[in-house]
């Protein structure tokens, strides 16, 4: 496609073949008071005063490195090596966009190799798609490949209600219109024994996420027989840096896995963009949303990489395609993939292990002061729940004026939960911070 502007001629020539003697004749059916209107619009600005003003509009923001961060809830302020930008802002692939021409893309497709390679090993799973948006959208687009895999025969999606809330919703705006129920989350009570209570032939899947919404650690071992049993299938939603000090979701008999890949080598960007991980079983791959690029050699016998399964409606029949929307994100998943191979093993256990001590460190040190108290009934990794000594929005409000972002204020999307505030400690919180928050929290008592 050229973008050279029409020159006179053109135009002109565009003009006497469709009979038509000026370009503002084409425009006679607009109101000519509309044609131009007066806007009122500032003076013009300098690239230099431009870019002073955007700076001190960009000031009014809060973020990360102007405020102490103990702000989680799905997404995460973990470092971010600066090997990654680097290496994603290369040309060859921040200018890509889709692989749909595999013998001009073999830079793209390696890359998308290598991250599902990555997180097969991270999950323990068999396969991992090229990934989704985020990980709400993995973790719907699950719900919708167990209702596939049971051929429409089990219309049940069952769904702890400790699952974050977005994700529910999304999952049920996705499901609206369809004969499919999700239910289980209705009772914020119900635990895992309760959820296998309500397993029966019509079940399509178990959903859980672990670590949950609150932080904690899920007791899935096990879970995956009572669900198997009753002919369901057992879909874990998991946070990856978690996966760097705890057993993978294959451990526990998982069938499908998703995640919210941000934390890995992605930076908080306002809410996106964000990565959705999707992985599953050697026996559901042909179920699998989105698609999978393969290893293979050619005629030659030289390596080169290609799209091996695309079940997508742009490369097969609409009403045989195993999603109508899904779609990776190329460029964050090769930030991932850079993540993984920058940090190894040991360093994605250094990290797990950072999150895990430093969150335990400020969790005693919170329960200790008057009035507060940490209310998590599980083993936690990350995040943990504070009951405050007066409503949580108060005291956060508080901490906002000092520039430190306490937590997520869970009335916000549960109200009958006004004193509670969800804490997130990442390997970013120094110690220095930590007692600076302990200190405020106290203050604001």
């Amino acid at each position: 496609m050229t973008y050279v502007a029409n020159t006179t001629a053109d135009q002109q020539a565009m003009l006497e073949a469709i009979g038509v003697e000026a370009v503002e004749t084409l425009f006679n059916v607009v109101p000519e008071a509309a044609r131009f209107p007066r806007l009122n619009l500032p003076r013009p600005l300098s690239e230099m005063e431009a870019l002073a003003e955007l700076a001190r509009m960009a000031e009014a923001n809060v973020d990360a490195h102007h405020y102490l961060w103990f702000l989680g809830a799905g997404a995460y302020n973990h470092f971010v090596p600066s090997v990654v930008p680097q290496l994603q802002m290369r040309s060859e692939f921040y200018t890509a966009y889709t692989p749909y021409q595999p013998e001009a893309s073999q830079g793209t497709l390696q890359a998308i190799f290598e991250y599902q390679s990555m997180l097969a090993e991270l999950t323990g799973m068999a396969v991992v798609n090229a990934s989704h948006y985020d990980g709400a959208t993995a973790l719907a687009e699950a719900a919708i490949m167990s209702v596939n895999a049971a051929r429409g025969n089990r219309p049940k999606i069952l769904v702890s209600p400790n699952v974050h809330p977005q994700y529910r919703e999304v999952m049920r705006t996705y499901l609206q219109g369809t004969p499919f129920t999700v239910t289980g989350d209705e009772n914020p009570a119900h635990d895992l024994d309760a959820l296998k209570e309500m397993l029966d032939e019509k079940t399509a899947c178990l959903i859980v996420q672990s670590p949950n919404f609150f932080g904690e650690l899920e007791a899935v071992d096990r879970l995956a027989e009572a669900v198997h049993a009753a002919g369901a299938l057992f879909i874990m939603h998991i946070d990856p840096i978690s996966l760097g000090l705890f057993k993978p979701p294959s451990h526990y008999g998982a069938d499908i896995v998703t995640g919210e890949g941000q934390s890995l080598g992605n930076n908080l960007n306002f809410g996106g963009p964000y990565l959705g991980i999707f992985a599953t079983t050697q026996k559901l791959i042909r179920k699998m949303p989105g698609r999978v690029v393969g290893q293979t050699t050619d005629t030659n016998g030289r390596r080169g990489y290609v799209l091996t399964l695309s079940t997508r409606e742009q490369h097969i029949r609409r009403e045989k395609a195993t999603s109508n929307i899904c779609t990776n994100q190329g460029l964050v998943a090769l930030g991932a993939a850079i993540y993984l191979a920058a940090m190894g093993k040991q360093g994605l256990r250094r990290v797990a292990e950072l999150c895990y001590h430093k969150a335990h460190y400020t969790a005693a040190e919170i329960d200790k002061l008057n009035g507060y108290a940490v209310i998590n009934q599980r083993p936690f990794f990350k995040e943990f729940v504070v009951r405050c000594p007066k409503p949580a929005l108060k005291i956060a409000q508080q901490l906002n004026q000092q520039k430190i972002l306490p937590g997520y204020v869970l009335s916000r999307r549960f109200p009958d939960r006004p004193h509670d505030l969800l804490v997130c400690v990442t390997e970013m919180n120094s110690k220095a911070q930590i007692d600076r928050l302990v200190t405020a929290l106290s203050e604001a008592a």
